[in-house]
């Protein structure tokens, strides 16, 4: 089969390789869509744990096709999508329903061979039936949708709280849609540029800024007077989390869920403790996609529209080029294998 395969930091080329023989528990699936993230290339870049050589791709719909015991093959000939998470599905962890905290835990996509290529081994247990209304394009997007729900989860948002989400990227404009299906209000989302502004305001943000021109806090003040209830940072930068830490309101909740690249950070820790601001970590979502699914299905989120370019795999270094330079318009690289 046709693979996109990292050979070590820095090295990526297209290859033929064997097609998986799925193991006990698992299902090989045959790839429909697969959709570019940052975080692939940071696994490209060396900043992430990875076990080289590898497949990347985290992100994807398709159809099983082989099952590796005959208990999971009714899964044969259905179009899914599913979790990533490879665990051991014994320790205390998982039996609660936390896979990411399993001694074991393992990703497809960055520890094991991913969907950026014709066929992908995945765990049966983690499998979320597509159905027929959900093209495979949008069903790829489950899973960037499943780290806002999550991060969403996380900060215990609720119906009528104010939002501000810092970075128009990929997950940051999930956040947004996530956002409004649950009723949260006066949703602003910041980015240094106008590049996808546009995007959050089609979406239907209540307000935009562009941090580059004009003063944040200001700004703020007129929108959220009394401080933003719930406050998500989606960029991992140092400056842009330490203006979340000042823009929540006394109480309020900041969700960290943008990736830090491992940089140690400065902040002011009298932000927090005067102002009883609640700080969580937001960077473990998991069992989300049967959620993401079912709010596709009823069409209370739509985000198709943020696979804005559509490639084969032949063409993946314009895909990667893409998704590192992000161009006005862009949001997502997806390969149609």
């Amino acid at each position: 089969m046709k693979a996109i395969v990292i050979r070590e930091p820095g090295r990526v080329s297209l290859e033929q390789v064997g097609i998986p023989e799925p193991e006990p528990g698992f299902v090989l699936v045959k790839v429909k869509a697969a959709a570019v993230c940052a975080t692939d290339l940071e696994v490209l870049d060396g900043n992430i744990a990875a076990n080289y050589p590898l497949i990347p791709g985290h992100e994807w719909s398709g159809i099983v096709v082989k099952a590796g015991s005959e208990k999971d093959s009714h899964w044969i000939g259905k179009r899914v999508v599913g979790s990533n998470d490879v665990v051991c599905l014994s320790c205390e962890a998982c039996r609660s329903g936390k896979w990411r905290y399993c001694k074991d835990f393992e990703e497809i996509g960055f520890k094991r061979n991913g969907a950026y290529a014709e066929y992908v081994e995945v765990p049966a247990y983690g499998l979320c039936e597509l159905p027929e209304r959900i093209s495979f394009i949008h069903g790829a997007l489950c899973e960037p949708l499943g780290v806002a729900l999550g991060t969403l989860e996380k900060a215990e948002a609720k119906f009528g709280d104010t939002c501000l989400i810092m970075g128009a990227g990929s997950i940051g404009l999930c956040m947004l849609a996530a956002a409004k299906a649950m009723g949260m209000k006066k949703i602003v989302v910041c980015a240094s540029t106008e590049k996808r502004l546009k995007i959050a305001e089609k979406m239907g943000a209540f307000a935009t800024l562009a941090t580059s021109r004009c003063d944040l806090q200001e700004e703020m003040k007129k929108l959220h007077p009394e401080g933003t209830e719930v406050v998500i940072d989606a960029t991992g930068i140092e400056s842009c989390i330490q203006q979340c830490l000042k823009l929540a309101a006394k109480g309020g909740t900041v969700a960290l869920a943008g990736y830090g690249r491992g940089k140690t950070m400065s902040i002011r820790m009298d932000d927090i403790h005067i102002n009883n601001l609640r700080v969580i970590g937001a960077g473990n979502n998991w069992n989300q996609h049967k959620k993401a699914v079912s709010l596709m299905e009823d069409g209370i989120v739509d985000i198709e529209h943020f696979a804005t370019d559509l490639l084969p795999l032949e063409e993946y270094e314009k895909a990667l080029e893409l998704a590192r330079k992000r161009p006005a318009g862009f949001v997502k690289a997806v390969f149609l294998p």
